[in-house]
């Protein structure tokens, strides 16, 4: 029996990605750089919001400055419209209460930044009594670096044996291997069920409610 379950946000616990997409865009259209389709940015996140600029970024943009100068910008308009779009996918909400239900803490581990992460879990989890909730800060290396996971177990001692990681990339999947503890990846979120498995998820799911039959067990 798992005590413990660590959830990604983007792509496994809301989907995000026309907010994201948004964002960027308005980011790159600031500073008279091409824009991308909304279509194209599944591909694009998942390493931290510095990555993804750095990624939308044209190939002779691509410094460290001009990525500043995107962040600026993408945060001005992500932390205004950062709930247009954005929703919780379906059965989520319902997994959320069985796992309290059954007395298991729940947290969720992103490396989106901390401010936002914490806006959008109380936003549309309002009623769950989260164990943690940790995004990225600036003295912690972003997933699949497992420092956010052992930082959460500091908050929630738990046996490695009974924390369950659930996300939708290959970062979670190495983030969970890196940290030893078992992964569960979900089909419904950015990334293929493919880089799932070549990053050896140890269980690949279709819908939330198949979650828990892996932590019961």
């Amino acid at each position: 029996m798992k005590r413990l379950v660590i959830f990604d946000l983007d792509g496994t616990l809301l989907n995000t990605i026309k907010d994201l997409g948004e964002a960027a865009n308005y980011a790159l259209r600031s500073f008279g750089y091409p824009e991308h389709a909304l279509s194209s940015y599944p591909f694009f996140v998942g390493n931290g919001v510095s990555r993804l600029l750095e990624r939308v970024l044209p190939d002779y943009a691509r410094s460290a400055e001009n990525v500043s100068r995107l962040r600026e910008r993408f945060t001005e308009y992500y932390d205004e419209h950062n709930t247009d779009y954005t929703e919780p996918y379906p059965g989520i909400h319902e997994l959320l209460d069985d796992l309290r239900a059954m007395d298991v803490n729940v947290a969720v581990a992103s490396n989106k930044y901390q401010s936002a992460v914490e806006k959008l879990v109380r936003h549309y989890f309002p009623d769950v009594d989260w164990a943690a909730i940790e995004g990225q800060k600036d003295d912690v290396p972003v997933k699949p670096d497992p420092s956010i996971v052992f930082g959460i177990l500091g908050k929630v001692p738990t046996s490695k044996a009974e924390v369950l990681y659930v996300g939708d990339s290959g970062v979670d999947m190495e983030t969970a291997r890196r940290a030893c503890v078992e992964s569960v990846g979900v089909d419904w979120g950015f990334r293929p069920v493919r880089e799932l498995r070549e990053y050896h998820a140890e269980n690949i799911v279709s819908q939330p409610s198949d979650i828990i039959p892996i932590v019961r067990r």
